[in-house]
């Protein structure tokens, strides 16, 4: 080969793998549609991909006035936010969605499993950011963004627990990033500071409290908030501490602002904190507080969509929660998508780890970027049916589910009776022994007891499922002047499930970690391993609910009975997607106070159940046709179950450690 020729050759090979390592680099500093762009691909992008420096991401702090003068001291509140967002796009004048969780437990009690919390550096820039979402999602060019709600870590302003200053302290944030509000360097300074980084296409995320906030700011219908991903999330304050008159916790919202609060909020909130207590009375009464943090009935206004999780066992905010959210959701045609575990309060992270990291990467692609990535078009509701095993529901609840109208009927012994479709007449009687709880009631189903009443199908030829929210009226005739009521669901055969009555409501912590992300010495993105943890049961509780008879006409106003007197009331039971298998038995137990779940009454009444005037309404997929089906002929008949161990609703402190 002539030397010319050989020099040219060398030169041309120089040239493209130069070529190739400019586009490389230059890849690696553009948002994921650039890159391909750059890189020559033509298709358009349907994942994002971690291609910038999580170690040199920008890291800043920046104080949101909210407009309210909660704590009193004469100036607007400020919220801090606390930001990790990529570098490069912003030296290229390109601009980034935010992924938010606004939350009140920074400092307090920490977030996730590990209860992890915010630290700083001495300029005061935040160096951990609690669980995986900034390791993941700023890589792939995403900003995080936690902000503390008012009265909490370094924000001004006053905790007021789903009111107007917890919503405000988020969606605040989100007029900044959409140019609508003003923040500040920081928090007493004068020096402004404008989110020239984003497109202010922001999605909110967060378990327990945080999933509240996602829920109540959405309900404001604020712009530039494009999805909530609410995990366990309280839908109406009022259903967190009652449940239709009857009590749940032995605190009040006053309690758990208290908790949560800073030291500098302590100082200045006690009218705040007296306001909460003189509006939450322990009678059950709806109030005007109530009203004020029920973001059901602001559904309409809803815009973003939501992808909703929550534990099917959850006993601190129970799924009567995301029931009529969701219900009320569907109603406005809300974009939706939902995950229901067999666990607790439990985060998706902590019990379907790397199928959790990939669904939320996709969601947030999909409605933050914008990409064509499917997920839109995958089945509505992923649910675990046995721990482990998950299933997918086109649309949830099944487009054949129907709301089926079983009727409890006498049996050959008191207090244990039967449930079909047929209309009966007689009474069942039970005396309330707040001692005993739905678990107690549940291993006795079989055996007449005086604590409660139970009815039961033949055991099953098929399969039944439930799927969404049930009602139970009962027609109920007390002997005192107050009574409380329990209506409960159980699954009566032997399985195994995940243990909700456990500590750790589900699962076991282990000591090997995997890594979801980037890490930095400061912000870890490896987070300790967990696994199933199961029991073998004989039955299994499926759905509950309580109401107290005094609120019979209405939720406003508890009145005193009259005994001797009949009252009906319709009891308003808990959401779920639950299959009764071929063998089993369905069950309803009617009784009194569930020990632990709900607080007594002042009396201890006998009851007489009118069993004409008392039905159950379920929503069974195939409807009538298919219970008629599935109570046809007879099996083998189910063991006499044994007690389960007892389970309790954390009270109002335990809801925050437990996160």
């Amino acid at each position: 080969m002539p030397i010319r020729t050989l020099i040219r050759t060398r030169f041309t090979i120089w040239r493209a793998l130069a070529t190739a390592v400019v586009a490389i680099l230059t890849a690696a500093f553009l948002t994921p549609s650039a890159a391909q762009a750059a890189t020559g691909e033509s298709r358009p992008p349907r994942e994002s991909r971690p291609v910038y420096s999580y170690a040199h991401a920008v890291r800043e702090s920046v104080w949101v006035d909210t407009g309210l003068d909660e704590d009193g001291d004469g100036r607007t509140d400020r919220v801090a936010a606390d930001i990790v967002r990529p570098a490069e796009p912003a030296r290229q004048g390109r601009k980034v969605p935010v992924i938010m969780d606004a939350s009140p437990y920074y400092s307090c009690c920490g977030r996730g499993n590990e209860s992890q919390v915010k630290t700083y550096d001495p300029q005061g820039h935040v160096v951990q950011m609690p669980l995986f979402y900034d390791n993941y999602f700023v890589p792939r060019g995403y900003a995080f963004v936690g902000v503390d709600l008012a009265g909490t870590n370094r924000s001004d302003g006053c905790v007021d627990v789903g009111g107007r200053s917890d919503i405000r302290s988020a969606k605040a944030v989100i007029d900044w990033l959409n140019g609508r509000a003003r923040a500040y360097t920081t928090r007493t300074g004068t020096k402004t500071v404008t989110a020239t980084w984003t497109n202010g296409r922001t999605g909110m995320i967060g378990k327990s409290w945080d999933a509240t906030i996602a829920n109540g700011v959405a309900a404001t219908g604020v712009k530039g908030l494009r999805t909530i991903v609410p995990i366990s999330g309280i839908s109406s304050w009022y259903d967190y501490y009652f449940a239709q008159g009857a009590p749940l916790y032995d605190g009040g919202p006053d309690q758990l602002a208290g908790y949560v609060e800073s030291d500098a909020a302590h100082a200045h909130c006690a009218a705040v904190q007296k306001k909460l207590a003189d509006g939450s009375p322990r009678s059950g009464d709806w109030t005007p507080l109530w009203t004020e943090r029920d973001y059901v009935k602001d559904a309409a206004k809803v815009r973003a969509s939501v992808f909703l999780v929550h534990g099917m066992q959850d006993l601190n905010v129970r799924t009567k929660h995301f029931g009529q959210w969701w219900d009320a959701l569907a109603e406005q045609g809300v974009k939706r998508k939902i995950w229901l575990s067999q666990t607790g309060h439990v985060d998706p992270f902590d019990y379907r780890r790397g199928a959790w990291a990939d669904t939320l990467h996709r969601w947030f692609d999909h409605e933050l970027l914008g990409y064509d990535n499917g997920i839109d078009r995958e089945p509505m509701a992923d649910i675990e049916r046995h721990p482990d095993q998950w299933v997918t529901s086109r649309v949830w609840p099944p487009q054949t589910t129907r709301t089926t109208v079983l009727h409890p009927a006498p049996g050959t012994r008191a207090g244990v009776g039967t449930l079909a479709l047929h209309p009966a007449t007689g009474t069942e009687t039970f005396t309330d022994d707040p001692k005993l709880s739905e678990t107690d009631w549940a291993a006795h189903l079989t055996t007449p007891t005086p604590e409660k009443a139970g009815f039961l199908t033949a055991p099953l030829t098929r399969d039944l499922r439930l799927s969404g929210s049930s009602t139970v009226t009962v027609t109920a005739t007390p002997t005192t002047t107050s009574a409380h009521l329990s209506a409960v669901l159980v699954d009566l055969g032997p399985d195994t499930i995940r243990d909700y009555a456990d500590s750790h409501e589900g699962i076991a912590t282990l000591t090997n970690r995997t890594c979801w992300g980037e890490s930095t010495a400061g912000d870890s993105a490896c987070f300790k391993e967990t696994a199933a943890k199961t029991a073998k049961v004989d039955y299994t509780v499926f759905s509950r609910g309580w109401a107290d008879l005094g609120h019979y006409a209405s939720p406003g106003k508890g009145v005193p009975l009259t005994p001797g007197k009949a009252y009906t009331m319709t009891l308003r039971l808990a959401a779920t997607d639950h299959v009764v298998p071929k063998g089993h038995r369905l069950a309803l137990i009617i009784a009194g106070t569930d020990k632990d779940l709900i607080d007594p009454p002042s009396t201890q009444p006998t009851v007489t159940v009118g069993l004409s005037g008392t039905t159950a309404s379920l929503p069974l997929v195939g409807g009538a046709p298919e219970f008629a089906r599935a109570t046809a002929g007879s099996t083998a008949g189910t063991p006499r179950p044994t007690v389960l161990n007892g389970v309790r609703a954390p009270r109002a402190a335990e809801h925050i450690p437990s996160d």
